[in-house]
């Protein structure tokens, strides 16, 4: 995710993570504007890019030019297939980018009128497609599940009602609808639609299973010693991220010492390369009130084979 100007989020610590140098390859799994790309070359590495929207490559085209850079329009749950073994780092930013947000004909805004898409590749069924076919128990199912919304089924039963009159087109008409149903702003900070939208927009992309498999992708791709940096911008993110971090360090809760042992699984991937997550240091948050819910963490590989290829 990106803040004005497309600043990375979190740009100094991810190098200070990667420790990208001449002769180093390091995927930029997340390519958006390519700041992280550019930090990356800068240090003299090799680059490969992932990015699934097409407008991404209008910012590649210029680095390009350094021979030592590429970039791969896919998703990143598909690295593994691009990528051979062997690379020194992976980054991952997470989220949608300021770019996105501020095109209105893309529909990821709330605070600016245009289609209700939402698509990042813009392929397969955009938001409008789910709010005007899903039934109410499954758009209240992916408001709760997807956006943490706790006024879920009201907002669900008030998007139905009110789609049986004429079909959702348009991403105000929609926040429109979402904040009467929840009684107005009645002077919140955050918009009444803000979770509505996150919502629709992790269902539409599938944004959380492409973590957790770009997760194992990258973990299949990493050299020993290769570093893995991650940064989050939402608490489900977050949670499998750090979830995955946990367990490939071989730091899951051990069972009862009441209870006979448990079968031993595949050998630790991972060692923390810090403890917990790290987050944006004041000054960057007070540049870019967008960096304030971002995490860093990483992990550097260990010579265990992918966990995949050891089951």
């Amino acid at each position: 995710m990106s803040g004005p100007a497309h600043v990375s989020v979190l740009l100094k610590e991810v190098v200070e993570a990667l420790e990208p140098a001449p002769g180093k390859r390091i995927v930029d799994a997340t390519f958006g504007a390519g700041g992280y790309s550019r930090a990356f070359l800068d240090a003299g590495a090799d680059v490969v890019a992932f990015d699934r929207d097409p407008t991404a490559a209008g910012f590649a085209a210029p680095l390009v030019a350094t021979g030592r850079f590429r970039l791969v329009e896919d998703r990143f749950s598909t690295l593994a297939e691009h990528v051979a073994p062997g690379c020194d780092g992976v980054a991952f930013d997470l989220g949608i980018s300021s770019m996105q947000v501020d095109q209105a004909e893309r529909g990821f805004s709330f605070m600016r009128d245009g289609p209700l898409d939402m698509r990042m590749e813009r392929a397969g069924p955009s938001a409008a497609d789910l709010v005007n076919t899903e039934d109410q128990a499954e758009l209240a199912r992916i408001f709760w599940v997807y956006g943490e919304e706790r006024q879920s089924r009201r907002i669900a039963a008030a998007l139905v009602r009110r789609r049986a009159e004429a079909p959702f087109t348009r991403t105000l008409d929609l926040a429109e609808v979402v904040e009467r149903a929840l009684g107005g702003r009645r002077g919140a900070k955050v918009h009444p639609a803000t979770r509505v939208f996150q919502a629709l927009r992790i269902a539409v992309n599938a944004e959380l299973d492409e973590l957790e498999a770009g997760l194992d992708a990258a973990e299949q791709v990493l050299a020993e010693g290769g570093r893995l940096a991650v940064v989050t911008f939402h608490s489900l993110e977050d949670r499998i991220v750090k979830a995955f971090f946990t367990e490939r360090a071989g730091r899951t809760a051990s069972g009862s010492r009441h209870l006979p042992p448990a079968a031993k699984g595949p050998q630790p991937t991972f060692s923390l390369l810090f403890n917990g997550a790290r987050a944006p240091s004041e000054a960057e948050m007070a540049a870019n009130p967008r960096a304030r819910s971002a995490k860093l963490r990483a992990g550097v590989r260990t010579a265990a084979p992918a966990w995949r290829d050891a089951a």
